[in-house]
């Protein structure tokens, strides 16, 4: 439990000698993904003394992390640290848990040892960033018995549960039944992030894996569960049809219209099919609020639906009881939206937002009179990839209805994209070496 006033000494403590001298007094944001990191990464230490809380120190480039997943690249290919960028930079690594606006003090638990530390931090300006949760849609089991993909804890996971089913299957006295079982992978959800997990774990099982348990591929089998009618469902219907189509010639069985009713120990129960036995289940569908959030629910107006926190046009959050936003409090990334223009929970909203935020924040520390614009965002298009070399660029919504490519160019395109938004040299070294490695060696295939 925390005090209902918090040792003044704690608070001097956080009032360090960097913030002497910042006009604008403290920065303090919450969260290292996309937005947070980006906010940070671009920010100047001129006029605000940064401070940023996140449970992890580093910040991961989620468009290739089913790649780490199974081997592909390695898991610092997609990393970088929180610290690195500026030694004036004030970082704790501990979880946000609530917010006092009143007092402007955000409540803090330590992700540290097994102590879990209490402390509280004051700030003058806050931006919210923490992401957002995955949707079990409080379906029985999918906590317990499923994997996700939001993190490199999850790829790791993702990558030993493979190995481990595989070496199961190959145990002498394990019967068909239960080989049949152990080798059956289940992805649910048929969006990008399910489409390209599955398009990669394809690629590690017929490319490395085919060679290394040949006995065992007649047993395998991939499928993907979707709710949905059809697969990615916020892309072009030609490029739409053209996955479905390639899926199904590398056998990928495509089963949308399915609803999930419990994810038990080695059996899916399904409404349409009923019980499926899995070695492997990875959700992948839907986002929900976190609890920071929750937390904040009772005086921060939120969407119903997916419970992200609503902002203005200038990404400030909304009070509950007036509908009015805090001057000094603002929201981007997964865990917002903006009222009345609700934008997709994606990697270059949350980017572009916090390109916006740096401007607008800088703006403010030389003018405070500065006339700020509403956020405009610019669609940059869609990307996914299908495997084998294979991928898909939508930009019939940015140029024109002719603006989109499958196959092979697709791919290139779609690897030269990701590889220019790295945010680091190293990242940009890391990436094409283990890309060359995989491609003459193969993925690697240890476990641990």
């Amino acid at each position: 439990m925390y005090p209902l006033f918090p040792p003044l000494s704690k608070l001097i403590i956080r009032r360090s000698v960097t913030s002497l001298g910042k006009t604008q007094g403290r920065l303090l944001i919450l969260g290292s993904g996309w937005a947070g990191f980006k906010l940070l990464k671009d920010m100047p230490t001129k006029f605000y003394e940064l401070v940023v809380i996140s449970p992890r120190n580093y910040f991961v480039f989620t468009p290739l992390l089913a790649s780490t997943s199974v081997g592909t690249l390695e898991f610092r290919c997609i990393t970088e640290p929180v610290r690195k960028f500026s030694p004036k930079v004030l970082y704790y690594q501990a979880y946000a848990d609530t917010i006092d606006f009143d007092k402007q003090l955000v409540y803090c638990t330590s992700n540290l040892e097994d102590k879990r530390d209490k402390f509280t931090v004051p700030y003058d300006t806050l931006v919210i960033a923490v992401g957002a949760n995955s949707n079990t849609f409080g379906i029985p089991g999918v906590g317990e018995h499923a994997l996700f993909l939001k993190d490199i804890s999850d790829a790791r996971k993702i990558r030993s549960r493979v190995i481990e089913c595989f070496e199961h299957a190959s145990q002498p006295d394990v019967s068909e039944e239960d080989q049949l079982g152990l080798l059956q992978f289940a992805v649910i959800g048929g969006g990008p992030t399910g489409i390209e997990f599955s398009a990669e774990l394809y690629d590690f099982i017929s490319e490395d894996l085919t060679k290394l348990y040949p006995l065992l591929m007649t047993k395998v089998r991939l499928a993907v569960y979707d709710i949905a009618p059809q697969i990615l469902g916020s892309f072009d219907v030609g490029l739409r049809d053209y996955a479905t189509k390639k899926f199904t010639r590398k056998g990928i069985s495509i089963r949308t219209g399915r609803t999930v009713l419990e994810v038990k120990k080695t059996h899916l129960v399904i409404k349409e099919d009923g019980e499926v036995p899995y070695g492997m289940v990875v959700w992948a569908t839907g986002l929900t609020d976190n609890p920071l959030t929750r937390s904040i629910g009772d005086r921060i107006i939120k969407d119903q639906s997916a419970k992200r926190l609503l902002t203005d046009p200038r990404l400030r959050i909304l009070k509950k009881d007036t509908g009015l936003p805090m001057a000094n409090v603002y929201a981007i990334g997964d865990c917002a939206t903006i009222k009345d223009n609700d934008l997709p929970a994606t990697a270059q909203v949350a980017n572009q937002k916090a390109m916006y935020l740096r401007k607008v924040l800088d703006d403010l520390s030389r003018d405070p009179n500065a006339d700020v614009k509403p956020f405009v965002f610019h669609n940059l298009g869609v990307m996914a990839y299908i495997g084998k070399k294979e991928a898909l660029v939508d930009l019939t919504k940015v140029v024109s209805p002719k603006a989109k490519e499958s196959g092979v160019l697709a791919w290139l395109l779609w690897r030269s994209v990701y590889f220019s938004y790295t945010v680091s040299l190293r990242n940009k070294l890391l990436i094409p070496m283990y890309w060359f490695l995989t491609f003459f060696f193969g993925r690697d295939i240890t476990r641990f």
